[in-house]
């Protein structure tokens, strides 16, 4: 079998964003090494979700070409959160709101329409816990815009999450993504393990450190000041040197 150009990059970035994306969330911030990995990971993720996005509208598989194109406004705007000043806002943010909107009502269509064709993996499940992430990614992204930015913790939680899905979605166009159709027979053995667990590991160290940051007073330790930039957080709260 031959693969395509585009379908060469999007497969070795992916590789290069899950190794460096490893790497990055479990050194310490600020380190050589965790700066490097940063960017490669940044970088490779770029890569895969465009040529994804690609891919996708280049095969009629809107629903891929959607993925693609909301992991690159996840990486983005990530970035984004902690480049721009706290308290600023400006038209980029205006612009990803207007983006994520769009996508969240057309990932609830291609959900809907996957469940009434009969193609929806888990009952469509992850089709709809999908729409929803990028609806509440929307509603986040007004709220910045109506408050003209955001500042401290906030901030800090905003550039997490976005990039920690940034890496669960690599992480899942492998687990499940590709894994459940060129290993079909392993998947028999332990489907749901071998299929989710990679990527709501990183579901969980997001949520585990998303807690840490907003909930405990961790961020404003006078042992160690406040958090401002993501050098300031522990070795696996986050990925690459964005801050």
């Amino acid at each position: 079998m031959q693969f395509p150009p585009e379908g060469i990059a999007h497969l070795s970035a992916g590789i290069i964003g899950l190794l460096s994306g490893v790497t990055a969330l479990f050194t310490r911030k600020g380190s050589r090494v965790h700066r490097l990995a940063g960017r490669v990971f940044l970088a490779a993720m770029l890569t895969t979700a465009g040529t994804g996005a690609y891919m996708g509208f280049a095969k009629g598989q809107i629903d891929n070409a959607i993925a693609g194109i909301m992991t690159l406004y996840l990486l983005i705007t990530g970035l984004l959160a902690v480049l721009r000043g706290e308290g600023k806002s400006g038209r980029i943010e205006l612009a990803a709101f207007l983006c994520a909107a769009l996508a969240a009502v057309a990932a609830f269509y291609f959900a809907i329409q996957a469940v009434q064709n009969g193609r929806a993996m888990l009952g469509g499940v992850p089709y709809f816990v999908f729409a929803s992430i990028i609806t509440l990614a929307a509603i986040l992204d007004l709220s910045v815009v109506v408050r003209g930015g955001v500042c401290g913790k906030q901030r800090i939680a905003r550039h997490l999450w976005r990039m920690h899905l940034g890496f669960a979605a690599a992480v899942g166009s492998v687990f499940p993504g590709q894994l459940h159709r060129i290993m079909p027979e392993l998947l028999k053995v332990k489907p749901f393990v071998v299929l989710f667990t990679p990527p709501f590991a990183v579901l969980g160290l997001m949520i585990f450190w998303l807690a840490i940051v907003l909930f405990t007073n961790w961020f404003r330790n006078p042992t160690r000041g406040p958090i401002r930039t993501v050098q300031d957080l522990p070795a696996t709260a986050g990925g690459g040197k964005l801050g």
